[in-house]
């Protein structure tokens, strides 16, 4: 009714609140300010809603400081025992404050699987190749934090990723101990900060920030004093600078401006999946299958939870939405166009738990990302003062003098994700699953929790498996996850850059300058990138200016040079 009558035309995935609900709600803050007999009060308490505060009308935080000393105790640990307190305290606070907290898991007898032993389950190594961290850019947080997130992820098979603030060239070579600083994932936005052939051609994946999720509509920010002269470097700007990558994000205005940044990527490395990072919304469904037909590899679902400790007040309060209402209907959306068999999906904002990660599995995610734990795990108290450089435990700053006093470890953030990923084993033996790739997309093991039968919303929408949905297979195949990759090939065949390969083969293969001439037409897409990742595999940086000197005549395609 609510939607009917005051948002006539806009679609909504929940439903169940009323006129009476709002009124009552409305009634009650109002009594906070209010006596019931019209007089006011001296003051108003401060309800928590940007920082932690204690008592029963508190705002719920999912960083309390229980929580946050539980999860520190497991990380440095190993201690089951402490992850069992911090999962247990974790998912009483998510019942209280999102949506999968009113969810509920199922008897296995009713989707047709019965409990497995924990000994038949994916082991805990396999699932933590799934794990990602978020997109955390240097300068933002310390080379400390930025690195020991790397060497951990790396250590584990899964994927860091830089943010985007570029990468500084060192960490592209192997430790002497074995370990990599090398982030897996390089992140491109509006601003392009850092962004050098050197930096994509030394990733496993490229991804494009399109919007993020905790402040969507606003662009990623790194004040002045936060831009110190190794940050300003690696970022290729100057020292003492404040660095914005202005909204909308690329300015991309169209899916084929979308299609031709993808293509360029691919040009760049062609070895590196492209990834497009999306805002959980409404309505991102159809823009993700937008996205799947430009041959992107893989969706990043971003929900509004979590996110930058720089975010203005604004943007944490009132932008964004829940990570499970986008991940449910892009899910849907790619089965019912055919394309879910194309491209992986991810989604992030305030991933804790294993009981975290089988919910968003089974709303569809095949990949998980991590951000506020893991630095937890570092030794984040939640502070919130990213933005202001001060830091206390070295994590969020640049200060010299505040970050000798960082004590994470890569080994705390191991155990962390080990000791969620083992919660996951076994939720999956008593769910009847043997493997991840069969939970995926099994949304019919999924409830609304029955201990909240007073509730109003209607969750009914997130909760239709999409490969039961009446449209199902009307368009392509139903398919839960990705089953094989975009055909790049057909289109990355018939470049220019390979007749330019062949013109400066002297070049690749000794070092000598060359010089050849070509006509273009506006099908050559993008030239002379592919060649320039060809000729940074071969030598690096090592090659002076002029090296290739090509002259082409005619009328270019959108990406030249």
């Amino acid at each position: 009714d609510v939607v009917e009558m005051c948002f006539r035309g806009i679609a909504s995935q929940l439903g169940g609140h009323s006129f009476e609900h709002l009124a009552q709600r409305i009634l009650a803050v109002h009594e906070r300010g209010f006596a019931r007999g019209g007089s006011a009060y001296d003051g108003l308490p401060n309800d928590g809603q940007y920082h932690w505060r204690e008592g029963e009308l508190a705002e719920k935080h999912m960083n309390d400081p229980l929580v946050i000393a539980k999860l520190q105790e497991a990380a440095r640990s190993n201690s089951r025992a402490a992850y069992a307190s911090f999962a247990a305290l974790h998912n009483s606070l998510v019942k209280a404050s999102s949506i999968r907290g009113q969810l509920d898991f199922k008897p296995p007898r009713q989707y047709g699987r019965s409990a497995i032993p924990l000994e038949a389950v994916e082991p805990a190594s396999e699932i933590v190749k799934r794990f990602r961290t978020g997109a955390m850019s240097y300068g933002s947080i310390s080379m400390e934090a930025h690195t020991t997130l790397a060497i951990a992820l790396n250590r584990m098979g899964g994927f860091s990723n830089t943010g985007e603030g570029g990468e500084d060239p060192i960490r592209y070579q192997p430790m002497q101990d074995g370990d990599s600083m090398n982030s897996s994932i390089k992140q491109v936005a509006s601003g392009r900060f850092g962004v050098t052939m050197e930096y994509l051609s030394n990733a496993k994946e490229l991804q494009i920030k399109m919007a993020q999720g905790a402040k969507p509509g606003e662009g990623g920010e790194l004040p002045g004093p936060k831009v110190v002269g190794s940050i300003a470097r690696t970022r290729c700007s100057t020292e003492g600078v404040g660095l914005i990558s202005p909204p909308p994000h690329h300015d991309i205005y169209s899916i084929e401006d979308l299609a031709q940044l993808i293509f360029d990527l691919k040009n760049a490395n062609p070895d590196a999946g492209v990834s497009v990072k999306l805002v959980s919304e409404v309505g991102v469904g159809v823009v993700a299958t937008g996205v799947a037909k430009c041959k992107a590899d893989h969706i990043l679902i971003s929900g509004c939870d979590g996110g930058t400790g720089a975010s203005k007040w604004t943007g944490i309060k009132h932008a964004g939405a829940p990570w499970e209402l986008g991940l449910a209907e892009t899910h849907q959306t790619l089965v019912l166009n055919g394309l879910r068999g194309r491209v992986t999906l991810e989604t992030d904002g305030q991933l804790r738990t294993g009981r975290d990660v089988m919910i968003a599995a089974l709303l569809g995610a095949e990949r998980f990302g991590f951000a506020t734990a893991p630095l937890i795990a570092m030794g984040c108290i939640m502070m919130r003062k990213c933005h202001l450089n001060t830091c206390p435990v070295g994590i969020a700053t640049q200060d010299p003098v505040l970050r000798k006093k960082f004590e994470g470890m890569p080994e705390h953030v191991v155990n962390y994700l080990m000791l969620v990923a083992e919660e996951v084993r076994v939720l999956m033996a008593k769910m009847g699953f043997r493997t991840m790739d069969d939970v995926i997309g099994s949304t019919e093991a999924l409830r609304v929790d029955p201990s909240l039968s007073g509730s109003v919303l209607n969750l009914a929408p997130i909760l239709a498996p999409a490969h039961q949905l009446p449209d199902a297979g009307k368009i392509g195949k139903v398919e839960r996850r990705k089953f094989y990759g975009q055909e790049h090939f057909m289109i990355l065949q018939p470049l220019k850059d390979r007749v330019l390969l062949q013109d400066f083969k002297r070049t690749f293969r000794f070092g000598d300058a060359a010089y050849g001439e070509h006509r273009v037409s506006n099908l050559d897409r993008t030239v002379g990138t592919l060649l320039s990742h060809e000729l940074y595999k071969r030598w690096g940086n090592s090659l002076p200016p002029g090296s290739c000197h090509a002259k082409f005549f005619g009328t270019s395609g959108q990406s030249f040079g």
